[in-house]
């Protein structure tokens, strides 16, 4: 059933709740706006910079490419780091790369920054692929990155979308796997608020990684 498995990274894999809210914080800063309060920022994580920006705090076009710009500055060597594996993830991931399932990584993150969060974490080996958005915003929504993830793995037949899942936290994963023909698990112990993931139409939902990894394993 669970053939091709595609991994959503922020508050999937990973908490990078302080980076991501420390760096919109900055990139607030950046515009004159002042926001103590990090719970607030937390919108951040899941849906693109640029959007959150304009969508959230009513900034220009042009002032949400500013904030995205600073964001990254602080983010590329310091908020990059402000994050940790949920535990027992890492080894959900190793376990998953000794079966003959496809697991990879798909991401709204930049590509670039995905593969170096992997690295440092040492989740690199256990992944077949890792798939992420771009820096110039042209990947934003993630449903472009979802199909980018098909594509590498070849993944075209009915049949075979029919044994991938889309494992994320957000809105976003769920509309952007139903975008791509294929389903998606929502996960309770990342970011999404009360009722967003059966609002999203999620069609599996897990409370833990260890639900997780019974349904994904077992």
């Amino acid at each position: 059933m669970f053939k091709n498995i595609l991994f959503d990274l922020d508050g999937t894999v990973a908490n990078s709740a302080e980076g991501i809210t420390k760096c919109a914080q900055y990139g607030l800063a950046a515009m004159g706006i002042d926001e103590p309060d990090l719970e607030k920022l937390k919108l951040f994580i899941g849906p693109p910079l640029r959007a959150s920006y304009m969508k959230y705090w009513g900034l220009t076009e042009e002032q949400a490419e500013l904030g995205t710009e600073k964001y990254r500055e602080r983010y590329h060597n310091i908020g990059i780091y402000e994050q940790y594996i949920f535990p027992g993830m890492e080894d959900l991931l190793k376990d998953l790369s000794n079966t003959d399932k496809k697991v990879g990584l798909c991401t709204g993150k930049p590509e670039v920054y995905a593969r170096r969060i992997v690295d440092h974490f040492h989740l690199t080996d256990y992944l077949q692929d890792i798939a992420g958005s771009t820096l110039d915003g042209k990947m934003d929504n993630k449903a472009t990155v979802v199909a980018k993830s098909l594509t590498n793995f070849n993944i075209t037949s009915e049949e075979e979308k029919a044994c991938t899942y889309l494992v994320g936290d957000r809105k976003e994963d769920i509309l952007a796997a139903h975008a791509n023909g294929i389903k998606a698990i929502g996960v309770r112990f990342g970011f999404a608020v009360e009722g967003e993931l059966e609002e999203a139409g999620a069609d599996i939902i897990v409370d833990t990684v260890e639900d997780l990894r019974k349904l994904l394993l077992e």
